[in-house]
């Protein structure tokens, strides 16, 4: 595996500037803080008395929640595959 350079990439999330270091190009990293962003503007238009803390948990919850679902779904579909071989 290739060790990538380290970039700096900032991002807005919420209406707060974040600047982000790490090997992933600048547009995944971009990618990433959007889906974020999304998502935490999805949580507090439902629920607009949170403040900032309590909604980036949640936030996180829901991210959390959402990838362990397609995590369980490709291991389902692994195995529907190796099953078929």
């Amino acid at each position: 595996m290739l060790n990538r350079p380290k970039t700096k990439t900032n991002v807005d999330i919420y209406g707060q500037q974040y600047s982000i270091i790490g090997t992933e190009s600048t547009s995944h990293v971009r990618v990433v803080a959007s889906i974020v962003d999304e998502k935490m503007r999805e949580i507090s238009s439902k629920n607009p008395s949170l403040d900032i803390n309590k909604l980036a948990v949640l936030t996180a919850v829901n991210i959390v929640h959402e990838y362990i679902k397609l995590k369980e779904d490709y291991e389902k579909l692994e195995k529907q595959i190796s099953e078929k071989d």
